[in-house]
């Protein structure tokens, strides 16, 4: 295999076998379990990167559940995490904190393309008589279970699908072969060409526990603000990056106390 056949087929890892196809990636019956909580705010601040802003005084978290039976390329699977509410440039988006899935080839796509916080877990969601259930299990360890009464309410769906075309962040880190950062961006991205199908709403609870490796319980639950339950088809759209943290000089931290999560 000559240079310019190399340069050609370099798409993934590994060259000859990607682990995913070229996008674009379309969800056919992708179905949210999305519970929304209140949370510390110190540490929400803590773990939320610059230039990304959030509200202190509304420290929210949206805790999701997603069951994706049909997705392009990338097969049946679930995923569950943590996704914060933030604002970019005085624009208001999510900023994808943690997620846990069970398929290889997301896993591998979604941090190589756009730089999703995505980990190997068993994540599920289902129905079990009139309670929608999510859990995530860590290995053999239960670290997030989320119930919601099954479709009590029509939710509003003008709010959801408004929801669902904000500006999503990630944070994408690929290391250099020495161990230094070769790429450290901030990237944005959005779901296109969205068909809510339904969208529903009901009473909550949702329960975190610790893990040293999957530290969901570092933001943790003060309050269940609202829920929702949602099936819809959508694209997931390729990114742009909108920060580039090694083209910009570094800068001393603020005075005052600073925090250590220390994980």
């Amino acid at each position: 295999m000559n240079e310019n056949e190399v340069r050609d087929r370099a798409f993934s890892m590994p060259l000859t076998s990607p682990a995913f196809p070229p996008g674009p990636y379309r969800f056919a019956n992708r179905e949210y379990l999305i519970i929304t909580y209140r949370t510390d705010p110190v540490r929400l601040r803590a773990l939320v990167p610059e230039p990304l802003e959030v509200d202190e005084h509304r420290p929210l978290v949206k805790y999701e559940f997603i069951r994706m039976p049909d997705s392009t390329g990338f097969g049946d699977y679930t995923e569950s995490g943590q996704v914060i509410p933030v604002r970019f440039r005085g624009n208001a988006g999510s900023y994808s904190h943690c997620m846990f899935l069970n398929d290889e080839p997301p896993i591998a796509g979604g941090r190589e393309l756009w730089g999703f916080p995505k980990k190997l877990a068993n994540p599920s969601l289902g129905v079990e008589t009139d309670t929608l259930v999510g859990t995530l299990d860590y290995g053999r360890v239960r670290v997030a279970t989320g119930t919601m009464g099954f479709k009590h309410r029509p939710a509003d769906r003008t709010a959801v699908l408004a929801s669902l075309q904000e500006p999503n962040f990630l944070l994408k880190i690929i290391p250099h072969v020495d161990g230094t950062p070769r790429i450290c961006e901030l990237v944005e991205y959005h779901l296109q060409d969205v068909h809510l199908k339904g969208a529903w709403t009901g009473p909550a609870a949702l329960d975190l526990s610790s893990h040293a490796l999957a530290p969901l319980s570092e933001l943790p639950v003060h309050e269940v603000v609202s829920a929702v339950h949602l099936i819809a088809d959508l694209t997931l759209g390729l990114g742009r990056v909108v920060h580039d943290y090694l083209a910009t000089p570094p800068h001393k931290a603020a005075k005052g106390k600073t925090y250590d999560l220390a994980f």
